[in-house]
């Protein structure tokens, strides 16, 4: 999968570094430093993400020699992260070409309880239960992460983008006509969908509004 988001750079030894700004963890599949590929304008950097604590990470690269960055300064970045994406049990019957329904509506779906607002939305996009999505991904309560919510997309057939846009609080977002949204609630992550204009929250049923200082980031669902 592939990462937007814009952040500052800061010089450190003989290259520069990024914080990531959001939680690894609950993204992709990896605890430990690892190595993915950062790119900036037309220039692509490979990157070593080492751990600071509980998910959040830093990005450290050494630009090429015609690269000219200027230290604090916010720059789009497009983080590309090999092999992030969780299996799923079994083997699926669905594919883009054949995806489980055509998404042209949503039927609202609220968990029963909490920890499962990843696959209630995954349910609601599908048109199946709550509880052969949990089946599908081998996933309970708090266990959902988005690369987890992106293999059952893929196990379902539903076509996706393939770059994850976060953002930066900010009220000036336009969402695509259906997207897998994910917004902080409290300490943990949160996930929604949006569909024409409308968003249909697990927690809360279907909402005609949204506060967008809440959105960490989206996903956009090719309908």
């Amino acid at each position: 999968m592939r990462y937007l988001f814009e952040a500052e750079l800061k010089k450190k030894d003989k290259g520069y570094s990024v914080t990531v700004p959001f939680n690894v963890w609950e993204v992709v599949k990896q605890r430990e430093a690892f190595q993915a590929e950062l790119v900036i304008g037309n220039e692509i950097n490979p990157c070593d993400l080492i751990p600071i604590e509980k998910g959040r990470y830093e990005i450290y690269f050494e630009a090429h020699d015609t690269a000219e960055f200027e230290e604090d300064r916010a720059y789009e970045m497009l983080l590309h992260v090999h092999g992030s994406l969780a299996p799923m049990d079994g083997e699926s019957p669905y594919s883009i070409e054949n995806p489980i329904r055509k998404i042209d509506g949503i039927d609202i779906l609220v968990q029963d309880g909490d920890g499962l607002c990843g696959q209630t939305c995954v349910a609601m996009l599908a048109g199946v239960s709550i509880q052969d999505v949990c089946d599908v991904m081998n996933c309970r309560e708090w266990q959902a992460t988005m690369g987890k919510l992106i293999s059952a997309l893929n196990y379902y057939g539903i076509d996706h983008s393939d770059i994850i846009v976060y953002s930066t609080e900010s009220e000036d977002v336009k969402l695509p006509k259906c997207a897998l949204m994910i917004e902080k609630l409290g300490r943990f992550g949160h996930y929604l969908v949006a569909y024409d204009g409308k968003f249909y929250d697990p927690n809360k049923g279907i909402m005609d509004e949204y506060d967008f200082t809440k959105l960490v980031g989206y996903l956009e669902i090719k309908c």
